[in-house]
């Protein structure tokens, strides 16, 4: 069983960054993909990026590729999102999420285990 917790959501100005971050409990943290995820009002949960159990090969959503950076550190059991040049369409609810296989994935199906979710509001 894995328990996530996001934080480090806000209000930030365009062009500004935003780091997020998400604490995770649970003994097998470390063999767990981890991934970022975020719902927009009026639009799916989709997708920003995944990282596998070891933290190589990231993967990112095309819209966030350059400006985000997903992390993770396993001594400390945290993944981190490092949001850079944000923009207005980046205003969302983001969700930290951990699946039960070390392989990074963008499918949100294969996530198991979900946070609650940090708000981050980008303004003009």
């Amino acid at each position: 069983q894995v328990q996530l917790a996001e934080s480090g959501g806000g209000l930030v100005q365009a062009g500004g960054s935003l780091r997020l971050s998400c604490a995770a409990s649970g003994r097998t943290f470390s063999s767990f993909a981890l991934g970022w995820f975020r719902k927009s009002p009026g639009k799916e949960r989709r997708v920003v990026a995944a990282i596998s159990a070891s933290g190589g090969s990231p993967l990112y959503a095309d819209s966030v590729k350059g400006r985000f950076t997903i992390s993770r550190d396993n001594a400390k059991n945290t993944v981190s999102l490092q949001m850079n040049n944000v923009k207005p369409e980046d205003t969302a609810v983001y969700y930290c999420a951990a699946r039960n296989v070390g392989s990074a994935t963008t499918r949100l199906a294969l996530y198991g285990y979900w946070g609650r979710g940090t708000q981050v509001t980008v303004s003009s």
